[in-house]
């Protein structure tokens, strides 16, 4: 089983910053990269920003220039640096990580609860 443990979220008004964190734990066997996906009411769950293993990374438009990601590999844990936030920015933030569990081969999408992030006007 692979764990991911989000956590950092909450209310801000707009301009304000927040800082996630999710920590990934179990039967890890191989990470590809982790990523932040966010899903507003009403909306289809979108890419915020994904890292890979190699320190790739890639944003989605809405959020370039504000957001950052980063991982600290040797603690598998992923954070999201969320500055200059908006109100459009609420919405309920998933931890992603696509990799390998000790008890399969193949790479797969595991995700976390969801925290909820909040940007009031």
């Amino acid at each position: 089983q692979v764990q991911l443990v989000e956590s950092g979220g909450g209310l801000v008004q707009a301009g304000g910053s927040l800082r996630l964190s999710c920590a990934a734990s179990g039967s890890i066997s191989s990470i590809n990269a982790m990523g932040w996906y966010r899903q507003a009411p009403g909306k289809q769950r979108e890419l915020v920003a994904r890292i890979t293993s190699g320190g790739s990374t890639n944003y989605g438009d809405s959020v370039k220039g504000r957001f950052t990601i980063s991982r600290d590999n040797a603690k598998n844990t992923m954070y999201l640096q969320m500055n200059s936030l908006k109100p459009e920015d609420t919405a309920v933030y998933y931890c992603n990580l696509a990799g390998r569990s000790t008890n399969s081969p193949y790479v797969l999408d595991y995700w976390g609860q969801g925290t909820q992030v909040t940007v009031s006007s």
